[in-house]
């Protein structure tokens, strides 16, 4: 695993760093990058049709689906795929969508090298709700005669054919596909990713474009963007202007991007809570329920006009009939300028009745509110008085998070909910499996109990968004399976699953490494929640935390155990266009978990006193380890995302590198 990183940071280093992003003359938008930066458009936007299928295969003779549908079994039979076009038959409803690119993409992956004879296969693709009555449905069959799929709607021909496509991915090149029937339908009509793009990290366009042609696939049709100032709002330049955001061009084309993949690109901006990028700008700061806070004084009546400005520029770019306003975590209310209107009122229903101001700018542009449950949950006696147009998003991060007790409560006063938890890999640099596998299956579980109409993965960047994005893949991948057929996914060997679908790792190694390296966090024994013990030494104040209960052989042994796990790198043979750059996000991420213990280690063995206390020697070793990790650190960030929010997540490695220099080096 070292001598990869090495590898990789001799690469990083003599690689030319990228231009200087220029500016568009006369306008709000923010700079564009250069040419060299940004991959041209043939090369970035590769679409699943587009893309090579090479033989990645399970167990003999057993398909590897994501997710798996609720009724499937393979019939014995062989159907051919002969060299000629398929005869398709396609019903008229499905006109305007990606179906037959679809089909034809997956059909062109299975068919075998060189001249064959006869016609191509038999297609035929129906809408008949009569016959699949259920929405977003669809009976699929290969047989000997041919292959046929009939949906509730056009979303179910989709799902049908992304079925397809999976079985084909792992007989490509054979010329043969195995004869199955195949009869699937969602348990939440509504399924997706919440993706943080508020905390540093932006991504490239590409980058969106890929995580939307893996979700589509995967069957959900929800994706949010989180965000707090990362939207080029017109007017407001100073909050976003060093954040390389999101455009309006740009949301508008992944808006459409999406669509054409039934997939509902809803807009997220938090509107209460969480405003500190904005509040701490001097135009702003009045607003700030409390001075240098991060919270909107809800008695203010330019905190709604200013949502109003907002939301008049933000939302006209999406086709969705939602919008996440957010609202949680409003630590500060009431103890500032609002006190006197709480100690009256309370502080729930002085929540509240911001919360329904928001409402009504959300009505007068024809969008559904959604808003985080968390504050509403604390005042329960005010959720019977929730309009029903409005959906609470029940969020959670913890294996035991009370998504029962809390559904229970939305699902009494007849409130639509989604239920929402996490890939746990926030504050974590390489995720917390466990937790997130329990955390995903107790929300669907109860969530589908209590009648949630959605269930949300987030994916968080908490702590200078230091996980790379494929570590969020196991997260991503069995929330979508147990939010579309719980009893059928339940089970769901997910590395596996993401080594066929994500990853196309013929040696079938890269998804349980990632699943196991997502398990260094129980090693030593010390388990913060909603973080790790690697954040725990990385990230208190950069002076660190040491807790009384670590011990150094604690750290030794994590050491051991990812040593162990990461032996396994060099037999991957991932297939995916970012194969090699995975191989190095997880390599990196392995290093500095490493850099955490050994840190730890040295402050243990000097009386757990703080980084800048270390001895010369100590500090010396500490720093020859970390420097060449920061580097390459922004030459991964790169390779994914914008260069906005960068400097402030590599920061943290520069303020921790300054404490552990010794004078003169």
């Amino acid at each position: 695993m070292l001598a990869l990183v090495s590898a990789f940071l001799a690469v990083s280093c003599a690689t030319k760093a990228p231009e200087q992003e220029t500016a568009v003359p006369g306008t709000d938008e923010p700079p564009t990058a250069p040419a060299s930066h940004t991959p041209a458009a043939s090369v970035a936007v590769q679409t699943m049709a587009a893309r090579e299928f090479p033989p990645v295969t399970g167990p003999p003779g057993r398909l590897v689906l994501l997710p798996v549908p609720r009724m499937v079994k393979q019939t014995g039979t062989v159907h051919a795929i002969p060299g000629g076009g398929p005869q398709m038959r396609l019903d008229g409803a499905l006109a305007g969508t990606r179906v037959r690119e679809e089909l034809l993409a997956a059909l062109e992956g299975v068919r075998a090298a060189g001249p064959t004879a006869g016609g191509g296969p038999v297609v035929s693709v129906a809408v008949d709700p009569a016959a699949m009555p259920h929405p977003q449905g669809y009976v699929l069959d290969v047989g000997a005669d041919g292959i046929s799929i009939v949906a509730h709607d056009a979303p179910g021909a989709f799902y049908a054919v992304m079925t397809l496509r999976q079985v084909a991915r792992q007989y490509a090149g054979l010329g043969r596909l195995p004869g199955l029937h195949a009869e699937d339908w969602p348990d939440f009509p509504h399924r997706g990713v919440m993706l943080d793009v508020a905390r540093c990290k932006v991504p490239e366009m590409a980058t969106l474009y890929r995580l939307v042609d893996l979700l589509a696939e995967w069957k959900c049709n929800e994706l949010q963007l989180y965000t707090e100032h990362t939207f080029a709002y017109r007017g407001h330049h100073t909050v976003w202007e060093d954040a390389s955001p999101m455009t309006p061009v740009q949301a508008r084309a992944l808006d459409a991007y999406c669509r054409d993949r039934f997939i509902e690109l809803v807009p997220n901006q938090n509107s209460f809570g969480h405003m500190g990028r904005w509040l701490q700008k001097p135009a702003y700061a009045h607003l700030a329920e409390t001075p240098g806070g991060g919270d909107l004084c809800p008695v203010d009546p330019g905190s709604i006009a200013l949502l109003e400005s907002m939301y008049a520029h933000l939302l006209p770019n999406f086709s969705s009939g939602q919008f996440n306003v957010g609202c949680d975590e409003t630590w500060s209310l009431g103890k500032g300028r609002s006190k006197e209107a709480c100690e009256e009122r309370g502080v729930g229903r002085v929540y509240f009745e911001f919360l329904m101001k928001i409402r009504g700018l959300c009505r007068e542009h024809g969008k559904r509110m959604q808003f985080w449950g968390d504050i509403i949950m604390q005042h329960p006696e005010l959720i019977p008085e929730i309009p029903d147009d409005v959906i609470a998003m029940e969020w959670g991060y913890e294996a035991a998070h009370p998504f029962k007790e809390h559904g229970e409560k939305f699902a009494a006063s007849g409130i639509p909910f989604y239920v929402v938890p996490g890939t746990s890999t926030w504050n974590s640099l390489v995720g917390r499996t466990d937790n997130a596998m329990a955390n995903l299956l107790n929300a669907a579980e109860n969530g589908l109990a209590n009648g949630a109409v959605g269930y949300l993965i987030t994916d968080w960047g908490d702590g200078g968004h230091w996980q790379f994005q494929p570590a969020s893949y196991l997260g991503f991948a069995y929330g979508a399976a147990v939010s579309w057929a719980l009893d059928a996914n339940r089970g769901l060997d997910v590395p596996e699953a993401v080594d066929v679908h994500a990853f196309e790792d013929r040696a079938g190694v890269m998804g349980k490494l990632a699943h196991d390296l997502g398990n260094a966090y129980q090693v030593s024994g010390y388990i913060p929640g909603n973080s790790s013990v690697f954040y725990a030494l990385l990230a208190h104040k950069v002076e660190g935390m040491t807790p009384r209960e670590l011990r150094a052989e604690d750290l030794e042994r994590t050491i051991a155990y990812i040593d162990k796990v990461m032996a396994r790198l060099p037999e991957q043979n991932m297939r995916c266009t970012d194969a090699a750059l995975v191989a190095e996000e997880f390599a990196w991420s392995a290093a500095l978990m490493k850099f955490a213990c050994r840190l730890g280690i040295a402050r243990i063995g000097n009386s757990r006193k703080g980084t800048s206390e270390l001895g010369p020697e100590a500090k010396a070793a500490l720093s020859a380890e970390l420097r060449p990790l920061i580097p390459a650190y922004r030459q991964l960030w790169l390779s994914r995302n914008r260069g906005g929010g960068l400097k402030e997540s590599a920061g943290h490695f520069e303020a921790l590198l300054e404490k552990l220099t010794v004078s003169g080096n």
